[in-house]
């Protein structure tokens, strides 16, 4: 875990803020996805695991670490196997990990996460993948180019 130190300037101590640890960070963001994606709020899955949905919230942003009980309830609650929560962490993470490095995810990857994750980023997806016509699909991305280079103009 990484540990920063701040100087409180007045008292002269030091503060120890602690950073959440990046793989607590993906678990909690993948509960959340999951969670969106079947359209349940943060309050409903607090109240089937006897949790308020500030808690809800920690986990989700990985503040607080997610037990191995209350992942394995999560994940009944949710209708996925455990795994679910650590498939697609970012092959950096998996490779820090063995090798002792960093956890940091690149740039890309944080912003690809951070979409995904957001209301829009969801309803888009499952609006997407509901179009059967590779054509049509092909078209909506053309679009989406099409209105991204515009805003860059």
């Amino acid at each position: 875990m990484v540990v920063k130190s701040n100087k409180n300037v007045a008292s002269g101590t030091k503060a120890v803020v602690k950073k959440p640890n990046p793989i607590d960070i993906h678990v909690g963001s993948r509960v959340r996805l999951r969670r969106m994606l079947v359209g349940m709020s943060q309050e409903k899955l607090g109240v089937q695991m006897g949790l308020t949905f500030q808690q809800i919230q920690k986990y989700e942003k990985g503040t607080n670490r997610i037990g191995a009980s209350r992942l394995y309830q999560i994940s009944r609650i949710l209708g996925v196997p455990v795994q679910f929560f650590f498939e697609e962490a970012p092959m950096e993470m998996n490779m820090a990990a063995s090798a002792g490095g960093s956890f940091q995810e690149t740039k890309s990857e944080a912003f690809i996460m951070e979409f995904l994750n957001s209301r829009e980023g969801l309803e888009l997806n499952r609006a997407f993948v509901k179009i059967a016509d590779t054509k049509q699909r092909k078209r909506v991305v053309d679009l989406v180019r099409s209105m991204a280079e515009d805003e860059e103009k």
